[in-house]
């Protein structure tokens, strides 16, 4: 094959430059462009495609039948609530997430099941070898007849065995370890990403087979490889957590067949990753009530309601400029709550170390958590325990005034559930659900004193 020209193609966009810049011309991203060889007949061949589509005419909008689109559970409930029912055939879904965070393994447990139900499964390995995948597979207690293994990387090998075998449900993992000689590029280049993406894209609409592709992540926790890969599936599954803990949270960034609120939750066993539909058992097992620091705030992740304890610490500093550690929780928003709480409740944080914890291994994101965590770093100052009892939930300003967040009745609902009995909210808040009571304060220093804590009783912490 002749060498074709030298050209950088960004790996955020796809487009192209005949030189390297800093800056990539068409979508202004910084650092993106990596060195390609055009090859003339990649220029000239286009996306391989694998099998016809059938010609649609156009119809009115209100004669199309939303109950053509059909979902095939997989049987693991946690990845069914995120699908909103199952897989789609003829859909393409992306799942991210970092090395070793489950993806293969909570794939290949979706595979099996399928294929123990009698649906005709394939599952391509493009990093593993044929003997490893089996080993897992032994590891997990199923080898079902019908669940078919290819360890290839090559994409014409890949279609090949889709047309000898017939699958139901392609899995291809990964999506950047496979490769077209055609393109003339090395495997996991831009160029290769989109045209066998978009190959398997179009031999999975042709054959009316669901196809799961597993894509690489980037050190931010992005899928790596270009935009367009985004936009070529119709689902984006984001598979995170923390490899120090057993807690997996699946979510869906883009779903063309459904919501992308649902939160998926999974802990990782010994025997491959297993459900947790109730979430609450999982995160306050390990809670010990009345002990100073502690706080528990009813969060909400999409539509799934999850109470999660917060933890802070607050200790003398041998530094001249003393530690804030957020893990869990945004540093800036510590940073202010440590203002707000100097400044509206004279509880002077400034020369000593803050440790703040979102216990679990989750992250929280929203300003719901506001309340608990100043409650909680207020607690560990004076060493005084909160009630086991209470919840706490609600915005904090800078003013010092609390602030309602959305979907409360959820919140304490959930709280209710798992035996809380009393609930901090800001003043506005006035509906409580059965078997919870409600603490409404204006202020942070109304919130503290309704808990049994002193603003008059801090000290200057210097």
């Amino acid at each position: 094959m002749p060498r074709g020209r030298t050209i950088y193609r960004c790996a955020e966009c796809g487009g192209t430059s005949p030189r390297w810049v800093g800056r990539c011309p068409t979508c202004s991203a910084w650092s993106s462009l990596a060195e390609e060889v055009d090859a003339p007949s990649s220029r000239m061949r286009p996306v391989p495609a694998f099998g016809g589509v059938r010609a649609e005419r156009a119809l009115p909008l209100h004669e199309i039948d939303a109950a053509a689109v059909t979902y095939r559970p997989t049987g693991i409930g946690e990845l069914d609530r995120v699908l909103g029912g199952g897989l789609v055939p003829g859909s393409v879904t992306l799942v991210g997430g970092e090395p070793g965070i489950g993806k293969s393994t909570l794939l290949l447990q979706a595979a099996a099941a399928l294929a123990t139900a009698g649906v005709r499964c394939l599952v391509v390995s493009a990093e593993e070898s044929a003997q490893q995948v089996r080993l897992r597979a032994e590891r997990l207690g199923t080898l079902p007849p019908k669940l078919w293994l290819l360890a290839e990387t090559e994409l014409a090998a890949v279609a090949g065995a889709v047309e000898e075998v017939g699958p139901e449900l392609l899995i291809v993992d990964s999506i950047q370890t496979v490769h077209d000689p055609e393109f003339g590029s090395p495997a996991g280049s831009v160029t290769q990403v989109r045209g066998c993406a978009a190959a398997l894209s179009g031999l999975a609409k042709g054959r009316g087979m669901a196809c799961v592709l597993v894509g690489h992540v980037t050190k931010d926790g992005d899928l790596a490889g270009p935009r367009v890969l985004e936009h070529l599936v119709d689902t984006v599954l984001s598979f995170e957590g923390d490899r120090h803990h057993s807690l997996r949270l699946l979510r869906a960034r883009k779903h063309r067949f459904g919501p992308t609120t649902e939160l998926g939750l999974f802990e990782m066993a010994e025997a491959g990753l297993a459900d947790v539909p109730d979430a609450g058992a999982l995160f306050l097992a390990d809670r010990r009530p009345g002990v100073p620091g502690s706080a528990v705030v009813p969060t909400l992740d999409g539509h799934r309601p999850l109470l999660i304890e917060l933890q802070g610490l607050v200790s003398e500093s041998a530094a001249n400029f003393p530690r804030r550690s957020a893990q869990g929780l945004d540093a800036g928003r510590l940073a202010m709550l440590i203002a707000v709480l100097h400044r509206r409740a004279d509880i002077n944080l400034s020369q000593l170390d803050v440790y703040a914890l979102a216990a679990g291994g989750v992250r929280i994101d929203e300003p719901a958590a506001d309340v608990a965590t100043a409650l909680a770093l207020a607690s560990s100052h004076l060493d005084t325990p909160l009630p086991a009892d209470v919840v706490a939930c609600g915005e904090l300003g800078l003013g010092g005034e609390l602030r309602s967040v959305g979907q409360m009745e959820r919140r304490l609902t959930e709280a209710a559930r798992l035996g809380f009995s009393r609930a901090l909210v800001p003043e506005s808040w006035t509906s409580a659900p059965a078997g919870i009571a409600l603490l409404r304060a204006a202020t942070l220093a109304d919130a503290l004193a309704l808990v049994g804590i002193s603003a008059g009783d801090a000290t200057s912490g210097e």
